[in-house]
């Protein structure tokens, strides 16, 4: 028997709990992941946002692909499916945070991290990911032990509804979109120095990154100075104008993408740095790429600070850029600060796909 992490938005844990609670889904991105899990494993259960830990169900099938809808009632995305019992399933206001001092002294991702670094979440980022069986057992008990327990931990009702999003019904199909609160509006703000500075080194970092892969990089022209000051690219790498064979309009629009990364003429990956509180301008630049060129295959990037995580998606989900012909939470995922500089250390880099990538980013569930 194996441990395995099982993650749920606000949403996802409401959609669940109104269900019989007898299968668990994952999105088809999961099916290889899925393939390894056997009947009487364990998925220890986590809400993001509220970074609670929720539950705990026992695998009794195989995985399988099921598009029935379960979860919602059209157009369900969880169609890589288990049968599952579930052991424990608490309420929201009593689910355990994961910065309870008891919980966070114990696991082996947390223990000894500072509670306001983001340095641990690496080890929740995707669903189906091991969790290791000293970690698993003693998840295992603290939940068995709440579920019996009449402690508490209390959420604003206000606080929980503005972490809901919501599903809208377009002409062919339905999407879910995020309604933010006036206090969450984007204001225009300077960003100070020391982001500023911050957002050219992860600029540069992910330069150097790309280049040591065997990309060529672009880098708009305003902010060359700055990344040439932290990353000395060798002759030929970077690149003085764009391959691309596009109208004026959407060159104009991808020459301001803070980095990109070529494969011959093509761009593999494309990446926008926010550092301001509003994270809104580099989103704004991905939408009017895709609603000038809906048919451009590229991977899409967010890069921002772990502490405005939820920010991005919740921009990334706002019903204007979800009711783009193809929506951009669709095809655009997060990456953190801290995800590309663990990147840059790995080893062995230059014989390395880009394909990495995919393990350091997170979407917009």
């Amino acid at each position: 028997m194996a441990y395995f992490l099982d993650l749920f938005s606000p949403e996802t844990y409401e959609a669940f709990k109104r269900s019989s609670r007898d299968v668990s889904g994952f999105r088809i991105r999961h099916q290889s992941a899925a393939s390894r899990i056997k009947i009487g494993d364990k998925l220890i259960c986590y809400m993001t946002k509220l970074s609670r830990w929720i539950g705990l169900l026992e695998v009794t099938s195989k995985s399988y692909i099921d598009d029935t809808p379960i979860f919602y009632p059209e157009n369900d995305p969880f169609v890589v499916r288990f049968k599952v019992k579930p052991l424990v399933w608490l309420e929201k206001e009593k689910a355990i945070p994961i910065h309870e001092a008891e919980v966070w002294d114990s696991l082996s991702f947390t223990r000894g991290q500072d509670k306001n670094s983001s340095r641990w979440t690496g080890k929740i980022r995707s669903s189906l990911v091991t969790i290791s069986d000293s970690d698993g057992k003693f998840l295992e008990d603290i939940l068995y032990r709440q579920q019996n327990s009449t402690n508490i931990f209390p959420i604003a009702d206000d606080l929980y509804e503005k972490l809901l999003r919501h599903r809208v019904r377009t002409l062919d199909k339905v999407v879910t979109v995020t309604v933010p609160q006036d206090a969450d509006l984007p204001q225009l703000e300077k960003a100070i120095n020391l982001e500023t500075r911050e957002s050219i080194k992860i600029q540069a970092l992910l330069a150097r990154i790309g280049a040591t892969m065997g990309m060529k990089i672009w880098i708009p022209k305003g902010d060359r100075t700055g990344v040439l000051q932290e990353w000395q690219p060798e002759p030929g790498v970077l690149l003085e104008r764009l391959p691309l064979n596009y109208d004026e309009t959407t060159l104009k629009t991808i020459e301001q993408i803070d980095v990109l990364w070529f494969k011959g003429r093509s761009i593999a990956r494309a990446f926008e740095v926010e550092h301001t509180t509003s994270i809104y301008s580099g989103i704004l630049r991905m939408a009017d790429l895709i609603a000038l060129q809906p048919n451009m295959n590229i991977n899409l990037h967010i890069v921002a600070p772990s502490a405005r995580r939820e920010k991005v998606f919740q921009e990334i989900t706002r019903p204007v850029f979800a009711l783009l012909e193809r929506p951009l939470q669709e095809i655009c995922t997060y990456i953190s600060y801290d995800s590309v500089e663990e990147l840059s250390k790995l080893r062995h880099l230059s014989h390395t796909s880009d394909s990495i990538l995919d393990e350091y980013s997170e979407e917009a569930e």
